[in-house]
């Protein structure tokens, strides 16, 4: 081999490592998977400056045939986020993924790969179904903070959760903190998201597990904002642009309401925000979600054939504690909604919820009429916990109650005419901390009654 052979080839490698580097530099953060159909899933990712982003992806049972999806250059004013659809899937499929930014693979030590939704309708029963729950995620940042002692920690719960191998995380709102200094700009909204997102801990579960959310107070605005809000529209457009629910605002009057199915499950993805009167207001007809997003609820679960129908809303549903931000501060509205699921004779609903930074099952029984209303309340991820025992919350199951770093694991399991749901909480190392079978026959109405 020549000197000058050798040149070329010691030169020709540089380049390749130097150029990997830059591309591994320009990653801020993710890649994340975003939701997924038995056609497209979305992909997302962002950059720390304007660069040209790509994925190509395969089929994990056949690799030698590569996909890629279209090209963006990420922007500045869309904080460097790219959203792209890989929409060459087939259903029931295993993908792993690639990232390619300005040309060159982006490489990570942990899985990249999503799976398509599986075609079982008319063939088998529906497969099991895994997914996390979790809320109130706290991203220190000194500089911003409040003086003294640091309120987010823990942050090994989002390897745990990685661990836990879910096939999709739904997040119930405080997703991220804004802070005094975010939420009167569009700049500030744009830098606390990209905070909260780049944390490490939280990247190989982005890149491996499908993502959806709501929101709450916290990553919409103030503390206990509401409809009042001078930055909603801001606050909407940015959700959006973070994070990667197939629809928002289905009722057309704004917010992020929304939709999507897993198998046979269905979730109706709730805004307790943007129509919500304010809190210390009592001067007129008091709502948290406004009686247009109610009357889409009530037609989309009328609508709906699945065993379970989860409601994520950022609050608590079912608590009779008229106290902090829970529905029973507006008795009306609640009662209203309540009533309205009993009088279309809606079966399964499930309500998911975050916001009280402890961790509990309410059940409401009203009589042998109806079947149970069951309202879980998975918090808090990282964000400071306490010990509230819900003294004024007659639906509270004491065992359930949990005080520390927590989340989720919920599974649907069984035949489709047998389907069961199996709730587990875990601490931040994943261990359990209890467990609970509901069937969904037993909510259901009694068959002399329906």
């Amino acid at each position: 081999m020549t000197a000058r052979f050798r040149h070329l080839i010691s030169t020709s490698l540089f380049l390749f490592v130097t150029l990997a580097i830059q591309a591994q530099d320009l990653l801020q953060s993710g890649p994340m998977v975003g939701y997924s159909t038995m056609r497209e899933v979305l992909l997302w990712a962002q950059t720390t400056e304007s660069a040209e982003v790509y994925f190509e992806y395969y089929d994990q049972a056949d690799p030698k045939v590569k996909f890629k999806t279209a090209k963006v250059t990420t922007d500045p004013y869309q904080a460097f986020v790219a959203k792209l659809i890989a929409d060459k899937v087939l259903p029931g499929k295993k993908y792993t993924y690639t990232l390619h930014i300005n040309g060159k693979k982006v490489r990570r030590d942990y899985p990249m790969e999503f799976e398509s939704q599986t075609l079982w309708q008319w063939r088998t029963d529906p497969p099991t179904v895994r997914f996390a729950i979790g809320s109130c995620n706290y991203v220190n940042e000194p500089e911003f903070d409040r003086p003294g002692r640091p309120y987010g920690s823990e942050f090994e719960i989002f390897q745990s959760i990685h661990k836990s191998n879910p096939d999709f995380m739904l997040w119930l709102g405080d997703n991220t903190y804004l802070r005094e200094v975010d939420w009167n700009s569009r700049t500030g909204f744009l830098h606390r998201y990209t905070h909260t997102r780049s944390l490490p801990e939280v990247q190989p579960l982005l890149a491996s597990t499908h993502h959806y959310a709501i929101w709450d107070d916290h990553d919409f605005g103030p503390n206990n904002a509401d409809g009042s809000y001078w930055m909603k529209e801001t606050a909407s457009e940015i959700f959006q642009l973070f994070w990667t629910n197939p629809n928002y605002n289905l009722t057309g009057e704004g917010g992020i309401t929304g939709s999507f199915q897993w198998a046979d499950i269905q979730f109706f993805l709730l805004d307790n925000r943007y129509h919500r009167t304010s809190n210390d207001n009592y001067t007129g007809d008091r709502q948290m979600l406004g009686k247009a997003q109610i009357d889409w609820l009530i037609n989309a679960l009328a609508s709906s054939r699945a065993p379970f129908k989860f409601v994520a809303i950022g609050g608590q549903v079912l608590s009779t504690e008229a106290m902090y931000e829970n529905y029973a501060t507006f008795p009306e509205e609640q009662q209203y909604l309540l009533r309205r699921i009993r009088e279309a004779r809606i079966e399964g609903v499930i309500f998911l919820d975050g916001d009280r930074h402890h961790t509990g099952l309410s059940k409401m029984q009203e009589s042998d009429r109806y079947y149970p209303l069951y309202d879980l309340t998975c918090s808090s991820l990282t964000a400071g916990a306490n010990q509230n025992k819900e003294v004024l919350n007659k639906y509270k199951l004491e065992e359930t109650l949990v005080g520390e770093h927590n989340y989720g694991i919920l599974t649907v399991s069984g035949p489709r005419t047998e389907r069961v749901l199996t709730i587990q909480i875990l601490d931040k190392d994943g261990k359990e901390l209890w467990t609970k079978d509901i069937a969904a026959k037993e909510l259901k109405y009694p068959r002399s009654r329906r």
